[in-house]
């Protein structure tokens, strides 16, 4: 958008700096204060069709975390999103039906961090998202808007990529068969939580449900986790959402858009960094069958993910960012290798949680 226009759109926040770029996530577009004190974020409203909604979710989920915080003698202003009202008190501006913004408070000496991943990290990381579900667990989940309506539903997203075959929009489909073949092969099992779900096996919990490692802040100095950001997707769902969608990137020994597929695999000591941490949290308040599902999530939400990629490339291209042609295939193929090595390791993981436990 115009930098001037920008600049006015901040100003309905109250606020006067300069702005510029930050940041690198898919689905929205930020901006940084000159004095590094507050972000803009313009919500992608194409993804998310109800922003009211979404920012009511977050609204609620901050306050009642703020509390919580501060009944623990921590402080609400670090270790949480601070929503920026603008200047009619309301917690995002519309500047038109296609352009809605919104303001956080900057979190100072913190960092976000995208490849490093020593046990160290992975273990804060687990700790991080860990404690974020803790202190949610009793906030009244029916209170939560569904920001995307089915975001987890695995079974629904695999009818997506059968539709996006059949429609062959950008005429892909017959570049691709071998990922499409391995995507419905793979279908039998993917409904496994969704299942558990309905049948009431798994509990429905508050769940962040886009958990990259890269949004958590880490302290500048010490490296450890301090707030959970990009609440978006805060929504009901299952902790195995958030739990195996954390490891399929963090887990991973290559990036996700990496082409050498060779150097895609599974690292099962980060397994163990991440859930060592994460258990430290929330054992306590997990069922049997929660813990048992635990390795099966993570290749759940890496078999997700490569089919929403898929899909999107046979769409071409309209949901994810893309900054390379053929981008998003590249992003599906390395995810359904992935799947492969997590499956090879999958009983090992689940001895991994045992020992842990």
């Amino acid at each position: 958008m115009d930098h001037e226009l920008l600049n006015k759109v901040f100003f309905q926040f109250n606020l006067t700096e300069e702005i510029a770029p930050y940041g690198n996530g898919h689905i929205n577009d930020t901006y940084v204060a000159s004095t590094q004190r507050y972000i803009l974020q313009r919500i992608n409203t194409s993804v998310f069709q109800d922003p009211d909604g979404l920012m009511e979710n977050i609204v609620n989920v901050t306050e009642f975390l703020k509390k919580k915080i501060a009944d623990t003698q921590g402080d609400p202003e670090r270790e949480t999103l601070t929503v920026i009202p603008t200047k009619d008190g309301k917690p995002c501006y519309h500047l038109d039906e296609n352009n809605v913004f919104r303001v956080y408070q900057f979190i100072e000496d913190t960092i976000s961090i995208e490849s490093e991943k020593t046990p160290e990290i992975l273990y804060e990381a687990g700790v991080g998202f860990g404690h974020f579900q803790k202190m949610l667990s009793d906030f009244p989940v029916w209170k939560l808007h569904e920001t995307i309506p089915d975001f987890h539903n695995t079974p629904k997203r695999i009818q997506a990529l059968k539709d996006a075959i059949s429609r062959d929009a950008a005429g892909r489909a017959k570049l691709v068969q071998k990922e499409i073949a391995f995507a419905l092969e793979n279908a039998e099992w993917a409904d496994t939580v969704v299942n558990g779900i309905q049948d009431g096996s798994i509990p429905v919990r508050v769940t962040h449900n886009d958990t990259k490692i890269n949004n958590i802040l880490f302290d500048r100095q010490t490296k450890k986790a301090v707030c959970v950001i990009d609440l978006d997707t805060v929504m009901p769902g299952s902790i195995l959402y958030d739990f195996g969608d954390a490891l399929r990137m963090g887990g991973s020994t290559a990036d996700e858009d990496e082409v050498n597929l060779d150097l895609v695999r599974f690292d099962e000591a980060t397994f163990a960094s991440f859930a060592r941490g994460f258990l430290s949290e929330t054992k306590d308040s997990l069922t049997a069958r929660e813990l048992e599902l635990l390795p099966l999530s993570v290749k759940l939400m890496t078999y997700e993910c490569g089919v929403r990629f898929l899909t999107d490339y046979l769409n071409g291209d309209t949901y994810f960012k893309i900054h390379r042609e053929h981008h998003n295939l590249d992003r599906a193929r390395n995810q359904f290798r992935l799947v492969q090595d997590i499956a090879e390791k999958e009983e090992h993981l689940l001895s991994l949680v045992k020992q842990l436990l």
